[in-house]
């Protein structure tokens, strides 16, 4: 069997309801939240033999797009079995531009899921069993809540973990979300790394979180700032978590070897594929960390592939996911992903065990993938400083971060 064709298909995709990310203001208004810039990338790796193979990539899909383009005469008339030196032939390729990144990553991780897709279908049995087989039967999720309402329309639904996301008022939702539903919940803050909140703040901030029994805090700062990193750890009652906006082994390593997180969350759509996400989770059970991939600007071809790759690991923790997404998400693929007490089920059939919906996704056309500033309204900037729109800015007025009580109007 032989590559014959590698296809490409982009797609824009709306926002989730107000309620379900944007109901915290973490992102400004919902006109202008982040989600509203998603594009999904799907890619189809098409065999002389006619099996196909389905893969997401994620990082940038725009510019990933071309890079699955660029790379595919690479893959043209290779046999598809040949996973992990088919990978390694694509990173050594992109070696001359610099650090492969989330954009090289994230091409090589579509690439390769529609790789273990291909093979799946050819020995006829799930991914998750050319892994090790299964650990679990079903993964456990974490959806987001910025209010007690939301919170408890997730409980309801069997949904017992919730993340709380943004740094403006979070000690006063969470407290808010703790008061409402006591220990029936698990909770989680997500700070968003942002490169402005210092260590010193951020201890700060997780201090003033303690009394409430987090699952973790979320990229207290930026991922870059690594020595910030060992200073948070050594200063709060917290586990940590981050990982998302890193990619590969050599991405994750020094939160994994500094034993600086918890948890470690690579996405599924950039990490660089299967296999990364097994070395990672690997190296993160030698030091005692677990595993909940990041997943929220993802689409679900790549929630699936994230399925196998948690059935197969024994650190799984769970999965993010937006519980109520843009409603065409169910119907991109076939068949849908429906929670089920909070959980998700992991899928049976021969490999990935999903495909895309070609006409849904083209009546879906790209039109941009940059997200949309956040607005000055929603406090990101100093006063008078908003069209700077500089990384790394100090603040000024801290008030009111770490209080229990949201203010008044």
């Amino acid at each position: 069997m032989k590559i014959q064709e590698i296809r490409t298909y982009l797609m824009q995709v709306g926002a989730p309801p107000l309620s379900a990310w944007a109901a915290d203001g973490s992102f400004g208004s919902h006109e202008a939240a982040a989600p509203s810039s998603r594009n999904w990338l799907f890619v189809r790796v098409v065999t002389d033999q006619g099996i196909t193979g389905i893969g997401e990539c994620s990082g940038w899909p725009r510019v990933v797009e071309t890079a699955v383009k660029d790379l595919a005469h690479l893959l043209i008339g290779e046999d598809p079995a040949d996973i992990e030196r088919l990978c390694q032939k694509m990173h050594i390729a992109m070696m001359g531009h610099g650090l492969t990144s989330v954009v090289g990553w994230g091409a090589i991780s579509g690439l390769e899921m529609a790789l273990w897709d291909i093979k799946g279908k050819v020995l006829g049995t799930p991914v998750w069993n050319l892994l090790g087989g299964k650990v679990r039967d079903r993964i456990r999720i974490y959806s987001h809540a910025g209010t007690p309402a939301v919170a408890q329309s997730l409980l309801a639904r069997g949904i017992t973990a919730v993340k709380v996301g943004g740094v403006a008022q979070a000690v006063a939702k969470v407290a808010a979300i703790r008061e409402a539903l006591g220990s029936r919940v698990d909770i989680m803050v997500d700070l968003h790394g942002p490169p402005w909140l210092t260590p010193s703040d951020a201890i700060r901030m997780g201090r003033a979180l303690e009394p409430y029994d987090l699952l973790f805090l979320e990229d207290p700062i930026a991922p870059d700032n690594v020595e910030g990193y060992k200073r948070i750890r050594d200063q709060i009652a917290i586990p940590l978590a981050a990982g998302e906006r890193m990619a590969a082994i050599w991405g994750l390593r020094p939160l994994i070897e500094h034993e600086l997180v918890d948890v470690v969350q690579p996405d599924t759509g950039r990490a660089g594929g299967i296999l990364q996400l097994r070395k990672i989770a690997a190296m993160a059970e030698a030091h005692y960390i677990s595993v909940a991939p990041h997943s929220g600007s993802l689409g679900p071809v790549a929630e699936y592939a994230a399925l196998h790759f948690l059935a197969s690991i024994p650190n799984c923790l769970m999965l993010e996911r937006i519980e109520d997404d843009w409603p065409v998400r169910h119907q991109v693929i076939v068949p849908a992903l429906h929670s089920v007490d909070g959980h998700l089920a992991v899928p049976d059939r021969p490999g990935l065990g999903v495909d895309i919906d070609e006409a849904v996704v083209a009546a879906h056309p790209s039109t941009f993938n940059v997200a949309v500033p956040i607005a000055e309204s929603a406090g990101s900037y100093e006063p008078g400083t908003f069209r700077e729109h500089v990384y790394y800015q100090s603040r000024l007025r801290r008030t009111g971060w770490f209080s229990v009580e949201k203010p008044k109007p």
